[in-house]
This record gives C-alpha cells, structure tokens and sequence, in this order.
C-alpha cells in the first residue's frame, strides 16, 4: 500500500535514484531537500513515498505566487527509484499529493514543469489532468491543473 511520509531525521538519507538516463530530468533526492529547505516560508512539503514499509521514491511541493500575487501549488518534484518504476507508484503518489492539496484549500490551482524529452512525465502529468500553457522556461514545459 502506498503511503506519503514526511521527510524526517528517520528517513532522509535512503539512497533512492532515478536511472542514469533519467537524471537528466530529474533532480537527485540531495536537491529535493534542499528545495524544501529554501522554499520552507513557502508552505514546502517534502514526502518519501512507501510502499508498506518499503522507501521507493520522494516528492515536493510548495505555494508558488506570480508577479500579481496570484497562489497556486508548485508541484515542484516526483521521482521514483529505478528499482520500483512501471509499479504505479508515481501514479498513486502524484494522486495523494493532489488530494493533499485539495484538502488544503488554499490554491484553485496547481502547476508543475517536466524537461523537454521526458516522455514518461509528459504522459503522467496529461493522465492527472494537467494542460500545457503555452508557456516554458529554458528546456521546462509549464503543466498547470485547476483543483
């Protein structure tokens, strides 16, 4: 079964990673916490995945506001470790998270970027509802969802 744990003194330090022609698009678990630190007066919320008691992947998001103040989540990162993709892992995870959010009420919206190439994001993210919106930063191509 599929939980979400906050990241804690207990579980920061498994050893989970993408495979080596995936870390191109994908930040290693170092960063994601580094993320969550820097982006911590920005609601970050950084989760190891489980299955059972089973470390398989990490995941971030934090509140996001554009130059108008507008709110939105930032699905900042979801990986899962090379052992344990084509499982549905990050499927259900990304669904938690977005139940999270929901639950949490603060933003009507969500938005998320994946590298251009990276197919596998690209079809998870249309799966879960995400658009494109026209717009991109350098390789990243901006996804946003409406709650």
């Amino acid at each position: 079964m599929i939980s979400l744990r906050p990241v804690t003194p207990d579980n920061w330090r498994f050893r989970l990673k993408v495979a080596p022609e995936q870390e191109k698009y994908v930040a290693s678990s170092t960063v994601l916490l580094a993320r969550a630190y820097a982006y911590r007066e920005h609601g970050s919320h950084a989760f190891v995945i489980y299955d059972d008691e089973i470390p398989v992947g990490m995941a971030l998001y934090c509140y996001y506001f554009d130059e108008d103040e507008r709110g939105a989540y930032d699905f900042s990162q979801l990986f899962i470790d090379e052992r344990y993709q084509g499982r549905g892992f990050g499927t259900k995870a990304a669904e938690m998270i977005l139940d999270l959010m929901r639950k949490d009420g603060r933003f009507e919206k969500v938005t998320l970027c994946y590298i251009e190439g990276n197919d596998e994001a690209w079809r998870l993210y249309e799966k879960l509802g995400f658009t494109h919106t026209g717009d991109s930063d350098g390789d990243e191509i901006i996804m946003e969802k409406r709650l």
